[in-house]
C-alpha cells in the first residue's frame, strides 16, 4: 500500500494543488511552522476520520479566515487505486465533516477505518511510556480499530453509556429516587466493556510478543520489555460495576471500567514509567511503534504507511540506524528541519520536499 498522490486546500497553512510521491522514503524539510506536520496530519486525518492532537477539533484544520478544507489522497493497494476525500467545512462555531471513498460518501466512521494503513510516529509517542493512561489506551483504541470496525463500534458505545452513566450519577447523589435506571448503564457497560478488553488484552499480547524482540535487539540483548495489559476489571464486569455504586454516586463518576485500562511497560522487571531512564523510554517506545507495523502486516497482508514526525532527531545514533532499517520496505513520509542529517543515514532512492509557507517544492535525488 502506498500513497502515489496528495492534494491539500486550506488544511491549517498548507495549500498543495498536487504532489505526487515516492513508494519508498519521502522527506518533507524546511523551517518550523511551515506546514511539515500538516502534510503528515493531512494524512492521518484521511486515515482515521479525526486529528492526531489531543484537544484539537475538526474546525481548527481549517486554515484561519477560510471556511473550509479539503484533503484528497490516492491510493495503491496491491494495483488497485482508491481515493479517499475528507471535507470539513465551518459552520457558526461548529463543523460539518464529510469522507468520501471514491467520491462515495461513508455514512459510518467505521467504515473507514482499515481504508488507509498508516502507524504514526511523533515526539508525543516518545512518551507513551512516561504519559498517562490516556496516551496508552488510546495507543491500543487507534491501532484495534484500523484492524476491526467492530471494535470502533463497540468503543462508541461504551463511551455513549459512560457518559449516560455518568450524568446519571451527577445526580444520584443529592435525589436517589432514578437509582434503578442505573442497572441499566451498568449491563450497557458490561457489554461493551468486556468486548473491548478481550481486543486489548488480544492486542497486547501480540503486540508485546514482537515488541520484546525488537527491544532486545536494540539493546543487543541487555533488556528484556515486557508489556503487561493492566485492565480496570478483569472479571465480573457487571458484578463489579454494581458493586461500586455507592462509590461512584459519592464521587459523581463512573470509578471502574475499559476507560481507566492501561499498559504497564517494564524494562527487566521494573516499572520503565517510573524507573526507566529517557533512553530506555524512547527504545520502548520504538519498539512498541515498530511493532504496531508488524502487527498490521500479519492481519491484513498490506504493508502500512509510515509517518515521521521530526523523531529522528530525538533518537541517538543507534536508533535512528535501526529505525531507517525497518523502513527499506514501507512508504515513509518523514519530516527534519535538517536534511543532511537525514541523508546521511539514506541508502536509496528517495523524494525530497521543501516546505514553505504551506507551500511544496519538490525534487529526487539519489544516494551517492
Amino acid at each position: 500500500m502506498w500513497i502515489s498522490n496528495i492534494s491539500v486546500e486550506n488544511f491549517r497553512n498548507l495549500d498543495v494543488s498536487s504532489q505526487e510521491l515516492s513508494a519508498g522514503v519521502n522527506i518533507l524539510h524546511g523551517m518550523n511552522a511551515q506546514g511539515k506536520t500538516s502534510f503528515l496530519e493531512a494524512v492521518y486525518f484521511c486515515a482515521f476520520g479525526r486529528t492526531l492532537r489531543t484537544g484539537t477539533t475538526d474546525k481548527d484544520l481549517i486554515c484561519f479566515n477560510e471556511t473550509r478544507c479539503h484533503v484528497r489522497v490516492d491510493i495503491n493497494r496491491g494495483g488497485l487505486p482508491t481515493t479517499l476525500d475528507a471535507h470539513i467545512e465551518r459552520i457558526g462555531n461548529k463543523s460539518k465533516k464529510g469522507m468520501f471513498v471514491n467520491r462515495v460518501p461513508i455514512k459510518h466512521m467505521k467504515d473507514l477505518f482499515g481504508r488507509l494503513l498508516v502507524v504514526m510516529f511523533s515526539p508525543e509517542d516518545l512518551r507513551l511510556i512516561k504519559a498517562g493512561p490516556y496516551e496508552r489506551r488510546r495507543f491500543m483504541d487507534m491501532e484495534i480499530c484500523q484492524l476491526s470496525p467492530i471494535y470502533y463500534s463497540d468503543l462508541k458505545e461504551y463511551h455513549r453509556a459512560l457518559k449516560q452513566r455518568n450524568a446519571l450519577l451527577k445526580t444520584l447523589f443529592k435525589d436517589k429516587s432514578q437509582k434503578d435506571s442505573l442497572f441499566v448503564w451498568d449491563e450497557q457497560l458490561a457489554k461493551y466493556g468486556q468486548r473491548l478488553t478481550k481486543a486489548r488484552e488480544n492486542f497486547v499480547q501480540k503486540i508485546n510478543k514482537i515488541a520484546k524482540d525488537i527491544h532486545f535487539h536494540i539493546t543487543q540483548g541487555k533488556e528484556e520489555l515486557e508489556l503487561i495489559y493492566e485492565p480496570s476489571i478483569a472479571d465480573n464486569y457487571l458484578e463489579i460495576l454494581r458493586k461500586s455504586h455507592n462509590r461512584d454516586m459519592v464521587q459523581g463518576t463512573t470509578t471502574l471500567g475499559a476507560h481507566k485500562d492501561d499498559i504497564n511497560f517494564t524494562i527487566n522487571n521494573i516499572s520503565a514509567r517510573y524507573f526507566g531512564s529517557q533512553g530506555q523510554q524512547r527504545t520502548a517506545a520504538l519498539s512498541a511503534k515498530l511493532a504496531e507495523i508488524e502487527i498490521i502486516k500479519a492481519d491484513t497482508g498490506e504493508t502500512p504507511i509510515l509517518l515521521l514526525d521530526d523523531v529522528l532527531s530525538e533518537l541517538d545514533g543507534v536508533r535512528q540506524r535501526f529505525l531507517l532499517e525497518q523502513i527499506s520496505d514501507m512508504q515513509t513520509l518523514v519530516t527534519c528541519t535538517g536534511l543532511e542529517d537525514v541523508l546521511l543515514q539514506m541508502q536509496d532512492e528517495y523524494k525530497v520536499m521543501e516546505v514553505k509557507n504551506g507551500k511544496i517544492i519538490s525534487g529526487s535525488v539519489r544516494f551517492p
